[in-house]
C-alpha cells in the first residue's frame, strides 16, 4: 500500500467519526501550559555528563588492561638477539670484500 493512500484513508476515517464530549475544556492549552513550563535543558550540563561518563568508562577499562598485565606471566623471547645474530651472520656471508687490483 502506499503511503500517500493510507494517509488518505487515515484521514478519511478520522473525519468519519464525531468528535466525543470526553475531552476536557481546554484540555490542549492545558497541556501546551506545561509544555512551555519544563526548563529548557542545558547543552553544557548534558555535554559535561556525558564527558564524565566517559571519564569513568575510560579509567574502568584502563584498570581492567593494567589488571591484566599484571595478572599474567611474562614471557621472554629472545627473538630478538636471535634476530640481532642471524641479521649479522647474513650480512657478513653475503657481502664479499672488494677484489683489489694487482
Amino acid at each position: 500500500m502506499q503511503v500517500n493512500e493510507l494517509q488518505q484513508k487515515l484521514i478519511a476515517a478520522a473525519r468519519a467519526q464525531a468528535p466525543g464530549g470526553h475531552i476536557p475544556y481546554a484540555f490542549e492549552k492545558r497541556i501546551m501550559a506545561r509544555i512551555a513550563a519544563l526548563p529548557a535543558p542545558d547543552a553544557w550540563a548534558l555535554w559535561s555528563s556525558a564527558l564524565w561518563r566517559s571519564a569513568a568508562a575510560c579509567i574502568a577499562l584502563t584498570l581492567i588492561v593494567a589488571a591484566l598485565a599484571l595478572a599474567l606471566p611474562h614471557r621472554q623471547h629472545d627473538a630478538a638477539n636471535e634476530g640481532d645474530h642471524t641479521l649479522a651472520l647474513t650480512i657478513d656471508t653475503t657481502v664479499e670484500p672488494p677484489n683489489e687490483l694487482q
